[in-house]
C-alpha cells in the first residue's frame, strides 16, 4: 500500500511539473487531494506535493477557460486549507519571504489570507493538545512552528512592506490568534468532561513566545476578560487556565504574568486564573513578590492592587505578602535608595507599602509591629533630610498613615503640608476596599445613591418650623425707621504715619513693638533705600544685618517679599560693602538653613538687577524662579532650563534659517563686580564649622549655592573675569559631582551648562585641557545613567554646548541640529 501510494505521488508531481494541459493537471490535483485524507501522503509526502505546487504554478494554469481555471484554483487552495496545518503555515510564510514581486507571490498571499480565516491556525493549536500532546515532530521542528506562529506579522511584512494585508499585521493577527487560543482551550474543556487526554504544552509555549516578543496586550485583551468571566462560574475552566500559566516556558513567565494582571479586573479573577502558582512556581514568585514590586516602577496603580490583593486572598499566599511587606519596608527606609532612586519610583514604592498594609489583619500587624515601626522612623526621618519636596511630603503622608495604622496612643506622627492630588492618592490607599469581589462586581447602587435634602428639612428629615412664641426677624427689629448709615468707603485709620527717613526704618526694626509701625516701615522701604542713595550708603551694611535676623513676630502681610526687596535694594545700592557682608556671614557660625537660603536668594536677585543693561530705565529687580523660591519649591528648575535653552539657540547655526546674530555685550553694572558676588562664596566650602556642614548633613543649601553660583556665571558672559569665574566653578563641581543628593547633581549640571555657555570657547577649551575627555565621558555617564530627568536632561545640553564649542575652535562645519 505504502509503496503504490508513493508511486501515484510521485506521477502526479510529475504532470503538475511538467504538462501543459488542464485536463492532466485537474485530474492530479483530484488525484492529491483525495489523498489528503491519508495518513501516510500527508506525514511523508504533503510537504513535497506543496512544494510542487508552488514551484510549478505559473500564468498557463489560470489563463484557461472559465470552468477550468475556476477547479484548477479550487483544487490548488484546497491542498493547502485542508492538509496539516502546520506544514502549510511554514511552506507558505517560507515562500513569501524567498519570493520576489510576482503573480505566484500574490496567490501564496491570497491563500494564506484563506488559510487564516478559515481557523486553520484553531485546527493546528488543537492538533497539538489532543490525545495528551502526543505529536510526532522534533524539538527542533516544534520550535520552528512556534516561532512562525508567534512572528507571522513580522515575517511577513518584512518581504511585503507596504503591500502587506491587513489580515497580517499585529493589531489583527494577534487577536484571532488569541480567539484561536480560547478555542483550544474551550475543546480541552469538553475533551477533559469526556475523560480524553488533552496537553497545554504547546499552547502555553505559544503564548509566551507571543508575549516575550511584545505582543501580551493585544493577546490578553482578547483572553483576560473571556477567561475571568468562564473562570467565575466552572472550576474545571480555572484548572485548565492554571495548568495552561503552569506550562508557560519559565523565560516567559514574566511577561505572560505582567501582561495578564494588567487586564484583568481584579485581585480575585487573578487568583482564579493564577490559583497558587505564586507558591509552586519560583520565577512566577520571584516575579509577582519581587520585580513587579521593587525592581519596577511604571506599571500603573491598579496592577499593584491586583498583585498584593492576589497574595492576600489565600492562607498560602499571605505568608508571601508578609514577605513582600518586610522587603517593601526594608527599601522604603534605606536612606541610600531615598538618595539613589527617581521619585516616581520612591511613589510607586510608597503605594505598595500602604496597600500591603492596608491588606494586613490586626494579627498581622501586631506580628510585623517593629519592622513597621522601624520602617516609620527610618524612611520618614531620610524623606524629611531630602531637598525634593515631593519626596518630603510623601515621608510625611506616609509616615502619617503608618502610625494611624500601628494606633500608637499619643505619639501619632502630624506634619504641616499642604496635600495635593498625589498625597491623596496615598492615603486613598490606606482605605483598601475588599478583595472579595472583582472590580467590575461593584457597580454602583443608583437607587442608594445620596439624594439632596428637600428645602425645609432638617438633617433628621423633619421639617424646620419656627419655635411656638417666636417671632420672625423683622418682628425683632426694633429700629427698622432709621436709616443705616453708608461705611463701605470707610478705611480702617492708621495708628500712625509711614516713616520718612531711612533711619527712622532702621530704629523701628530694631526697637519698636507696635506692629504697625514695623509694617509701615517695610512697605516703604525699599523706596526709600534706592531714592536716598547716600543716607542708605551710610548705614548700609548695618541695616543689612538688621534684615538678616529680622523676624515676623507680627505675623505681617507679605513680610518675607518686602524683607527681601529691601535686602535687594541695599545691595544693589551699596554694593561692594553689603555683597561682602552677604559673602562673609554666609560661612559664619550660628545661622540657620533659611537665612543662608535668604543670602544666597538676594545675591541671586541683585546680580540679575545689576545685569541689566543701563540703557535701560530701572523697573525693578524681578524674581528668578529658581534663586527666589521658597524652600517648598527649592527643587524647581524650570526657569533654569529655560535659560539653558535660549542661550543654546543662541549659540546653535541652522542652514534653513541663516545664520543667528552672536550675543552682543551691552554695558551693565554687574560685569565690573561680578568676582565681588562670586569668589567669596567658593571661599571656605571646604570647611566643616561647628553650625554648617556644607559638604556634609547640609545639601539642601549646597544644592542651591550652586544654583546660584551657575546664575552668577551666566549673568557675567561677557565680563573680562568669566574666564576665571569658568575655572573656580568647574574645579568646584568637579568635586561634588557624584554627590548623592539630586538636588545637588541638578545644581551640578546647572553650573556646568552655564560655564560652557557663557565661558569664551577659546579659553573653555584652554582650561579643560587634558580633562576634556574625561568631562565628556562624565557628562555621557549621567545623560544615561543618572536616576533623575533633569540631570539627565542638563547633561545632554551641556554635551551639545561642548560639541559646539569644540566644533567653533577646530573650525568644523556647523550642522543643523
Amino acid at each position: 500500500m505504502g509503496s503504490e501510494v508513493r508511486l501515484q505521488v510521485c506521477s502526479c508531481l510529475r504532470t503538475l511539473s511538467s504538462s501543459r494541459d488542464s485536463g492532466e493537471i485537474v485530474h492530479a490535483l483530484r488525484t492529491l487531494t483525495h489523498y489528503l485524507e491519508d495518513d501516510e501522503f500527508t506525514r511523508l509526502h504533503y510537504t513535497r506535493a506543496l512544494q510542487v505546487l508552488v514551484s510549478a504554478q505559473s500564468s498557463h494554469w489560470f489563463n484557461r477557460s472559465r470552468d477550468d481555471e475556476e477547479e484548477i484554483k479550487k483544487l490548488w487552495n484546497e491542498m493547502f486549507l485542508r492538509g496539516p496545518p502546520d506544514q502549510t503555515l511554514l511552506l507558505l510564510l517560507d515562500t513569501i519571504s524567498s519570493t520576489g514581486e510576482s503573480a505566484g507571490l500574490e496567490r501564496c498571499v491570497s491563500v494564506l489570507e484563506k488559510f487564516l480565516s478559515a481557523g486553520r491556525l484553531q485546527v493546528l493549536l488543537w492538533s497539538r493538545c489532543e490525545g495528551g500532546g502526543s505529536y510526532a515532530d522534533t524539538p527542533q521542528l516544534r520550535e520552528i512552528i512556534i516561532g512562525h506562529l508567534a512572528a507571522l506579522p513580522s515575517i511577513t511584512s518584512n518581504h511585503l512592506h507596504t503591500n502587506t494585508p491587513d489580515a497580517f499585521l499585529p493589531q489583527q493577527y494577534y487577536p484571532l490568534l488569541a480567539a484561536s487560543i480560547l478555542a483550544t482551550l474551550e475543546k480541552t474543556c469538553h475533551a477533559l468532561r469526556a475523560g480524553r487526554d488533552c496537553s497545554l504544552e504547546f499552547v502555553a509555549q505559544v503564548l509566551g513566545k507571543v508575549c516575550i516578543q511584545g505582543y501580551s496586550s493585544q493577546i490578553f485583551e482578547i483572553l483576560a476578560p473571556r477567561l475571568s468571566s468562564l473562570t467565575r462560574v466552572d472550576p474545571l475552566w480555572q484548572r485548565v487556565t492554571q495548568r495552561l500559566l503552569e506550562n508557560v516556558p519559565e523565560r516567559c513567565t514574566e511577561c505572560v504574568i505582567t501582561g495578564l494582571i494588567r487586564c484583568l479586573s481584579g485581585a480575585t479573577a487573578a487568583s482564579r486564573l493564577m490559583g497558587n502558582l505564586v507558591v509552586t512556581n519560583k520565577k512566577a514568585q520571584f516575579v509577582l513578590t519581587h520585580k513587579l514590586l521593587l525592581q519596577q516602577y511604571q506599571h500603573p496603580t491598579r496592577l499593584v492592587k491586583s498583585v498584593l490583593g492576589y497574595l492576600a486572598l489565600d492562607a498560602e499566599r499571605r505568608m508571601l505578602l508578609k514577605q513582600v511587606l518586610r522587603s517593601v519596608c526594608q527599601v522604603w527606609c534605606n536612606s541610600s535608595a531615598v538618595k539613589h532612586t527617581s521619585v516616581e519610583q520612591q511613589l510607586y514604592v510608597s503605594k505598595a507599602l500602604l496597600l500591603c498594609v492596608a491588606l494586613l489583619t490586626d494579627s498581622e500587624i501586631q506580628e510585623l509591629r517593629q519592622e513597621m515601626l522601624q520602617c516609620m522612623l527610618g524612611g520618614v526621618q531620610s524623606r524629611l533630610d531630602s531637598n525634593i519636596v515631593r519626596i518630603r511630603r510623601m515621608g510625611m503622608a506616609v509616615g502619617e498613615c503608618l502610625s494611624h495604622k500601628l494606633d500608637t496612643p499619643g505619639s501619632q506622627l502630624k506634619f504641616q503640608y499642604e496635600p495635593d492630588e498625589e498625597i491623596r492618592e496615598l492615603k486613598s490607599l490606606m482605605e483598601s476596599a475588599s478583595v472579595e469581589e472583582d472590580d467590575e462586581e461593584h457597580q454602583p447602587d443608583a437607587s442608594s445613591s445620596l439624594q439632596p435634602e428637600p428645602k425645609g428639612q432638617g438633617s433628621a428629615g423633619r421639617t424646620v418650623t419656627s419655635e411656638p412664641g417666636r417671632g420672625s426677624d423683622s418682628e425683632l427689629d426694633s429700629d427698622d425707621d432709621l436709616t443705616p448709615y453708608d461705611m463701605s468707603a470707610d478705611q480702617e485709620k492708621k495708628k500712625s504715619s509711614p516713616p520718612r527717613y531711612v533711619r527712622d526704618c532702621l530704629e523701628a526694626l530694631m526697637s519698636s513693638d507696635d506692629a504697625d509701625r514695623v509694617e509701615l516701615s517695610l512697605q516703604v522701604l525699599d523706596s526709600l533705600l534706592r531714592k536716598n542713595v547716600k543716607a542708605t550708603q551710610e548705614v548700609s551694611v548695618q541695616f543689612s544685618k538688621v534684615l538678616l535676623h529680622l523676624e515676623d513676630r507680627f505675623n505681617t502681610p507679605c513680610f518675607h517679599s518686602l524683607r527681601q526687596n529691601a535686602m535687594v535694594a541695599l545691595t544693589v545700592t551699596d554694593i561692594k560693602p553689603v555683597v561682602d557682608y552677604w559673602t562673609t556671614e554666609f560661612y559664619s557660625l550660628n545661622y540657620n538653613l533659611r537665612q543662608r537660603l535668604d543670602i544666597l536668594e538676594v545675591l541671586a536677585l541683585s546680580a540679575q538687577e545689576l545685569s541689566e543693561p543701563i540703557r535701560n530705565k530701572h523697573t525693578g529687580a524681578q524674581p528668578i524662579t529658581a534663586a527666589a523660591a521658597a524652600i517648598e519649591r527649592c527643587d524647581d528648575i524650570t526657569h533654569w532650563r529655560q535659560i539653558v535653552e535660549k542661550r543654546i539657540q543662541s549659540k546653535t547655526r541652522r542652514i534653513s534659517k541663516g545664520g543667528t546674530q552672536p550675543v552682543q555685550a551691552v554695558p551693565n553694572c554687574y560685569a565690573p563686580v561680578a568676582g565681588f558676588f562670586f569668589f567669596p562664596l567658593l571661599r571656605n566650602y571646604d570647611r566643616s564649622q561647628v553650625t554648617f556642614d556644607l559638604l556634609g548633613s547640609d545639601h539642601l543649601v549646597l544644592g542651591r549655592l550652586l544654583h546660584t553660583l551657575g546664575l552668577l556665571m551666566h549673568l557675567a558672559i561677557n565680563a573680562p573675569v568669566a574666564s576665571q569665574m569658568g575655572r573656580a566653578l568647574l574645579d568646584f563641581v568637579w568635586v561634588v559631582r557624584f554627590h548623592t543628593d539630586q538636588m545637588v547633581r541638578r545644581g551640578v549640571m546647572f553650573a556646568v551648562c552655564a560655564v560652557f555657555l557663557s565661558m569664551p570657547s577659546e579659553n573653555l577649551l584652554t582650561e579643560l585641557g587634558d580633562d576634556l575627555m574625561e568631562t565628556r565621558a562624565w557628562l555621557a555617564d549621567v545623560a544615561e545613567n543618572d536616576c533623575d530627568a533633569d540631570c539627565r536632561s542638563l547633561a545632554v545640553q551641556s554635551l551639545i554646548l561642548l560639541d559646539k564649542n569644540l566644533k567653533s575652535q577646530l573650525q568644523i562645519p556647523d550642522t543643523e541640529t
